[in-house]
Parts: structure tokens; C-alpha cells; sequence
């Protein structure tokens, strides 16, 4: 384990880390790199004079440089994104559908056509035919509440 209190070791790593940046970008080999170079910097000052001592900093000057990328890339360099509508239903309500069951008069329930699947039904009070169409009101549990297109 002598090898690893070399500065030679500490430089060479240094390098085939940021070499390897190039074939893996990404900043995370480079920081790796980095954190051997400073390394090689305390070997070679004898700061570090102990296998485990190196180690560990090596690890922990790796970690910090990896959490001070990753929060100034966030800043400066945020990608582009949206936040969509988070509630799906939103999204249905004007929809239009076809009627495959009589929905109505009243209460009385009957199946539509949405999305490429069938639902339970419920009408405004008034009476849809079947093969009519009808847009969405709201959703009741897990039944569309629709009304005729007028």
C-alpha cells in the first residue's frame, strides 16, 4: 500500500481521471481528477503521510467537489423545463366522448367511449342516445359526469 503515499501515483490518476473526461463527460471524472491532484499536493508536502489519512481525503475532497458542481451547474446552467398540470383531471374536463349506452333520463348511468377505453357515465338530468356525443362536465369517483353538446 506504499505505492498510494507516491506523488507520482497521485499525478498519473490525476491524469487517466481527466483523460477519461473526455470518453465519459459528464464533470464527475474531472472532479475525481482534481481531487487527486490535490492529493498529489499534500503527498508531495508530506500533509498526508499515512495510506488511510490519504485515502480518506482523497474521498472527502471527491464528495466536496462533486456537491459544488453539481450546485453551481444547477444554478447557472439550469435546463429548460415546464411543469405540467399535476392534476390529470384537469385535463379531461371538455373532452368530447361517444355514448355506447343510454345515459339517463334522471340518474341512470350508462358507458361512454374516452381515451381509448370505456367509463361509467352519469348525465346532467338529461337523456343521451347511444352513438351520441357529449362532453365532459367533472368526475364523480370513477364516473365521468357529461353533458349533450349543444
Amino acid at each position: 500500500m506504499e505505492y498510494i503515499l507516491f506523488f507520482e501515483t497521485w499525478i498519473v490518476l490525476a491524469i487517466l481521471f481527466a483523460c477519461a473526461e473526455i470518453f465519459v463527460p459528464g464533470g464527475i471524472l474531472l472532479n475525481l481528477g482534481i481531487a487527486s491532484l490535490l492529493v498529489a499536493i499534500g503527498v508531495q508536502q508530506q500533509l498526508l503521510d499515512t495510506w488511510t489519512l490519504t485515502l480518506t481525503t482523497w474521498f472527502i475532497l471527491a464528495s466536496f467537489l462533486l456537491f459544488i458542481l453539481y450546485f453551481v451547474t444547477d444554478r447557472f446552467f439550469s435546463g429548460e423545463y415546464t411543469v405540467d398540470n399535476i392534476y390529470e383531471e384537469l385535463d379531461i374536463y371538455g373532452k368530447e366522448v361517444t355514448v355506447l349506452e343510454k345515459i339517463g333520463p334522471g340518474t341512470h348511468a350508462g358507458r361512454v367511449k374516452f381515451q381509448g377505453t370505456t367509463w361509467t357515465a352519469l348525465g346532467d338530468g338529461s337523456e343521451l342516445s347511444k352513438g351520441s356525443h357529449a362532453k365532459i362536465v367533472c368526475k364523480e369517483n370513477i364516473s365521468l359526469v357529461v353533458e349533450p353538446i349543444k
